[in-house]
């Protein structure tokens, strides 16, 4: 399943904002998805709006030109239960009136507040909503691998065999692609912990002197000087 983000404002710089902001955020999580802009809740959006399509992540503002993003949320609530809207708003003051509806929203983002940094919390949170998986896909030697990167734990390499070994929480697989390959495309969840390993940082439980443990009980000692700053820094 692709997520399919729906914004709405009357502020074309908002727009670019708001699809700036998911550009940068998608490209770390190599899932499909679509962007749909419009500037108002017309005619257009009610089309999207009304369109069957799973994944759905709208971002709306409250005030536009014809329509409350208030109103609309509402229409959307009748009949899916299950998409994410956040609102965004120049105006603070409406908060209140949003906690009240019910409209079982993700988040409500002023655009004066840090809005950036917010767009982006929320972003990810809409996605974790979803359970939309964080998906990589690569060939090697006419082998199609299709790897969830959340289940990953760590990457070693086979000098003898010259193959990395991906390890995941359910199995393990070999693949030539390189350590460096697989930390590009792999994103920045990863980070090397020795000349020949990189780890899921989301999966890491704690750190020691000499080993690492995960949070499904596996451990590894390949953990250097060079990177453990770097580590312990990312999991704190």
């Amino acid at each position: 399943m692709q997520a399919n983000f729906i914004i709405c404002d009357d502020d074309a710089t908002i727009i670019d904002k708001v699809k700036n902001i998911i550009y940068y955020e998608m490209m770390k999580n190599n899932l499909d998805y679509k962007i749909f802009t419009f500037e108002d809740y017309n005619s257009d959006f009610m089309e999207i709006m009304n369109n069957p399509m799973m994944g759905k992540i709208y971002i709306l503002d409250i005030e536009a030109p014809s329509r409350s993003g208030i109103d609309i949320a509402r229409i959307i609530r009748r009949n899916d239960i299950n998409s994410v809207i956040i609102f965004l708003t120049g105006h603070e003051e409406l908060g209140l009136s949003i906690l009240k509806s019910e409209l079982m929203f993700l988040s409500f983002i002023n655009k004066l507040d840090d809005c950036d940094s917010k767009i982006k919390s929320a972003i990810k949170k809409s996605l974790k909503v979803l359970d939309l998986k964080n998906i990589v896909r690569f060939c090697d030697n006419g082998v199609h691998f299709s790897v969830d990167i959340d289940e990953i734990l760590y990457v070693t390499r086979d000098t003898v065999e010259r193959k990395s070994i991906i390890t995941t929480i359910y199995t393990q697989f070999k693949t030539h692609k390189s350590l460096n390959y697989l930390n590009e495309e792999f994103g920045d969840k990863f980070v090397r912990t020795h000349k020949s390993c990189i780890v899921n940082t989301e999966r890491v439980a704690c750190v020691n002197k000499k080993m690492i443990k995960f949070n499904n009980g596996d451990t590894i000692d390949l953990l250097s000087n060079k990177y453990k700053k770097e580590l312990i820094n990312r999991i704190k």
